[in-house]
């Protein structure tokens, strides 16, 4: 078996962590994601694997595997193109996935077993829901998918089964796939195309694969691989003896804990990480290497990337990208005054979060100076600088210096 992992698309909705490089590209527990994705893969028992990455090409720059192979897709013209740049290494049964699929192996195998038991070329995999109406649901007939309807009418669904964006084909896919116009969604309609003339058998799974279609969603990717996460601390950490330690937590080496920090788990803590005296990390945070915590700090549910420095502050539900400066007393307001859903803008529409706590997501290389507030769910880009004092209450674009209005008042001494 083989695997071709989808890696070369704009991820314009992952802003601002898609900047100038692959959603994938984010590192968890040490590693970009997609080097977990391919870990799973290889857990399942498949190693020859092909990655379709951009021509900025830097996932070949990081990844450093003999058993992986890398195309390139010139421009982001959807799924049926990019796969088709793989097309000259695929001489066996392979899978196609996002390159986000960190949790891939829980479901390949049973696709396995279906695909054997059926003597099928290809299996599609998929999740009963509620919502039918808003996803591309699986018209199964006798056990079999025999097409896709996208977005049904309400009322009118062929099933209550969503098609999870996994997919194991053929190379006898590609016939279908030229006799279909070139468009963006040439993939589907290949598809729709393919299980109309063929027996493809469905496995159903009762879990959910990880989703990366908006720059939260890596909170619920980070929570998957903390499932397997296991309790470590290095020799070479110095820990200062009143430092509190709680939990399943991991810490890298030559970390620095000082006086009275806290740390309750589960977190991760990567190597050279500087953590200050008084402060409090907790709950689902994630520390890349070089990132430093100042004193008197608190984070929670937070991931930083690596090489990132705070001062003191809170930092609650955040992303912070690498290389970014924070500057003491920053606050992430992280949920809203009436407790409701957090809203972020993407892409100039105000989108449902989902979620009842979200604080800052952050691109890379932004500065702060002291006292900065961000209001909940707010998105900065890249390479920004924000003066001191300033509330940010709405999304910062990238290479943008942003200052609150400040005034002073003089008044005479009085004698």
């Amino acid at each position: 078996m083989q695997a071709v992992i989808l890696a070369a698309g704009e991820s314009s909705r992952f802003w601002p962590l898609s900047e100038g490089m692959h959603k994938a590209m984010n590192y968890i527990f040490g590693k970009p994601v997609i080097q977990h994705t391919i870990e799973s893969l290889k857990s399942a028992g498949i190693k020859d694997v092909i990655v379709v990455q951009s021509p900025r090409r830097e996932i070949e720059k990081v990844i450093n595997d003999p058993d992986v192979k890398f195309v390139v897709q010139e421009e982001p013209k959807g799924m049926g193109d990019a796969l088709s740049r793989a097309r000259e290494f695929l001489n066996d049964r392979f899978f196609v996935l996002g390159a986000h699929h960190v949790n891939a192996h829980e479901f390949l195998n049973p696709m396995i077993k279906v695909a054997k038991k059926s003597n099928a070329g290809a299996v599609m995999l998929g999740r009963e829901t509620e919502t039918p109406w808003i996803y591309g649901i699986l018209d199964i007939k006798d056990g079999f998918a025999r097409g896709i309807v996208e977005k049904p009418e309400k009322g009118k669904e062929p099933s209550n089964v969503k098609a999870v964006s996994l997919y194991m084909l053929s190379p006898e896919f590609f016939e279908y796939l030229e006799k279909v116009p070139e468009h963006h969604y040439n993939f589907e309609e290949a598809l729709d195309l393919y299980m109309k003339k063929n027996d493809v058998p469905v496995h159903i799974s009762e879990k959910d694969t990880v989703s990366l279609k908006y720059p939260w969603h890596l909170f619920d990717l980070a929570k998957k691989l903390f499932e397997k996460m296991e309790s470590h601390i290095s020799d070479s950490a110095k820990i200062h003896p009143s430092v509190e330690i709680n939990g399943k937590v991991h810490i890298g080496e030559n970390v620095k804990i000082f006086r009275n920090a806290t740390i309750n788990g589960p977190c991760y803590i990567g190597n050279n990480v500087i953590i200050g005296n008084n402060s409090l990390v907790r709950d689902y945070t994630v520390l890349e290497d070089g990132a430093l915590i100042g004193m008197n700090a608190e984070v929670t549910r937070s991931i930083f990337q690596r090489d990132v420095h705070i001062h003191s502050g809170f930092f609650g539900d955040s992303i912070i990208g690498e290389g970014c400066r924070i500057g003491a007393g920053t606050i992430t307001a992280n949920v809203r005054i009436d407790r409701g859903i957090v809203k972020a803008t993407v892409k100039g529409k105000r989108i449902d979060t989902g979620r009842k706590s979200l604080g800052v997501i952050m691109g890379r290389n932004t500065r702060t100076g002291i006292c900065v507030k961000f209001m909940p769910g707010v998105l900065v880009g890249s390479n920004c600088t924000i003066g001191p004092n300033t509330l940010v209450k709405e999304n910062v674009e990238s290479n943008t210096l942003v200052y609150g209005e400040f005034k002073t008042i003089k008044n005479k001494k009085v004698s």
